[in-house]
């Protein structure tokens, strides 16, 4: 049976699995405090435009945004979301757990605005009862979105900029980052998302890894003791280096980019199958969702 339902329903990449078997065994350092995971640090770091980040990895994709979303924000703060948002809508109500009000907006094709976003922060800043209202402090947006449509670079600019002003954490979902830059027009780089959010991910459960996600962290009010809500939220691995080994596998020689515009490209082909057969699409997405 050819399954086209989601895109991690294969084991993963056979660089990965190769890389797995060669390395098998051989003994490293637990937790994450290993070789590979420092060369796969470095590798990422190499594409982020100079940026003083650290990178984490973490098993998967709601796991990552329930750590990170934990560790930006006090009790009394929430985050701002698309109505599609998948923290919002598919997460089992995590960031609820975890004491943070979802300030929900209507998205537009899944994106949020920078209009909308200013809007509701402009709402608190004027607020005159602002200790009985929860602080929207974080913003969350995810690239591509849950509809496969990605933000354009002046988009990024202008949410960067209202988040900046009124002094809001910029947190980006990157499930599926690589099928969002590899689509065609798409004018954002790894180093453009450093250079303009607070935090975000790189996804390898969904790009071609049999798990994990490669969480960046730039602001450095985000990095205090962000391992210790890695343990805290039981996401630090024992065998931390098969995290490592993979990232480091999909992103030697590019791999990674390769293997998610190959992804793009083929669900294009799909997309204009539907098309010339005179069945409509549900959105105009450039990405495979």
């Amino acid at each position: 049976m050819i399954r086209w339902n989601n895109d991690y329903n294969h084991g993963a990449h056979p660089a990965i699995l190769a890389a797995l078997q060669n390395t098998n065994e051989n003994s490293y350092g637990g937790y994450g405090l290993d070789e590979w995971c420092e060369r796969a640090r470095q590798m990422i770091l190499s594409h982020l435009g100079g940026a003083d980040a650290e990178v984490h990895f973490l098993l998967g994709g709601t796991q990552a945004n329930f750590t990170v979303i934990n560790a930006a924000l006090r009790p009394y703060q929430g985050v701002i979301c698309a109505d599609s948002g998948h923290i919002h809508v598919h997460e089992t109500g995590a960031i609820e757990h975890g004491g943070h009000k979802i300030h929900v907006l209507k998205g537009e094709n899944g994106k949020l605005s920078a209009a909308a976003i200013a809007a509701e922060a402009e709402a608190f800043r004027i607020s005159g009862v602002q200790e009985h209202i929860t602080q929207p402090k974080l913003v969350y947006i995810s690239f591509p979105t849950e509809f496969g449509t990605i933000y354009s670079k002046q988009e990024l600019e202008d949410i960067a900029a209202v988040c900046r002003e009124y002094r809001l954490y910029l947190f980006v979902d990157g499930a599926r980052m690589g099928y969002g830059l590899g689509a065609e027009g798409c004018d954002v780089t790894l180093a453009d998302l450093a250079r303009l959010a607070d935090a975000f991910y790189i996804g390898g459960t969904k790009c071609g890894a049999l798990m994990g996600e490669a969480v960046v962290l730039v602001n450095d009010d985000l990095k205090d003791h962000f391992r210790s809500y890695i343990k805290q939220n039981g996401g630090m691995l024992a065998k931390g280096w098969l995290l490592g080994l993979q990232f480091a596998t999909l992103f030697e020689n590019d791999l990674y980019f390769d293997i998610t515009r190959q992804a793009v490209k083929d669900a294009m082909r799909i997309r204009n199958a539907f098309l010339e057969k005179g069945i409509p699409l549900f959105m105009e997405s450039p990405t495979n969702q």
